[in-house]
């Protein structure tokens, strides 16, 4: 998934190094986010458990880009040592939900997923075009790699429940 208006296009243009990170950890919130959504509204095990995989992916690009960014803007790293202590104590346990399960709503959250994921790799390899900084592009090539993987992911088990052809896709 990635991060756009409900029109699809990016929000602003980010010329500042610092900044282009924080679009793409944007990006990545915004995918974690809509993968939780989805897995919570879905009863389909084979479906919730490439969202799980997938999410997991994410909150790993989030983690890797949050480092770098940590890395580069001093302000950032300073308020991250402010607040290093926030996460201790004990966990609180999350509310309970009652999904909402629809075979069409999930195969179209699957399409959405897709074209998020594609979104992502234009994002992202514009950024890597633009950050002069060797690791932070070494990071995001692989990240790229990895959201490539998941449309294709995606994109088989559309196929696998979608009745509709697709011109070819196998």
């Amino acid at each position: 998934m990635s991060y756009t208006h409900p029109n699809g296009q990016p929000q602003g243009i980010a010329l500042l190094d610092t900044n282009k990170l924080r679009e793409i950890l944007i990006s990545e919130i915004i995918a974690i986010n809509g993968y939780e959504v989805h897995i919570a509204n879905s009863n389909m095990e084979d479906i919730n458990n490439a969202w799980k995989s997938i999410m997991g992916d994410e909150k790993k690009h989030y983690g890797m880009l949050l480092t770098f960014l940590r890395k580069y803007d001093p302000a950032q790293y300073r308020a991250y040592n402010d607040h290093i202590g926030d996460k201790l104590g004990p966990k609180s346990p999350m509310q309970t939900y009652t999904p909402n399960y629809d075979i069409q709503i999930i195969l179209n959250n699957v399409r959405e997923d897709i074209k998020g994921e594609l979104e992502a790799v234009i994002l992202y390899e514009q950024q890597m075009a633009m950050i002069p900084y060797n690791d932070i592009r070494e990071a995001l090539h692989l990240i790229i790699n990895e959201e490539k993987g998941h449309a294709e992911h995606l994109t088989q088990l559309l196929l696998k429940y979608d009745n509709d052809l697709y011109d070819g896709l196998e």
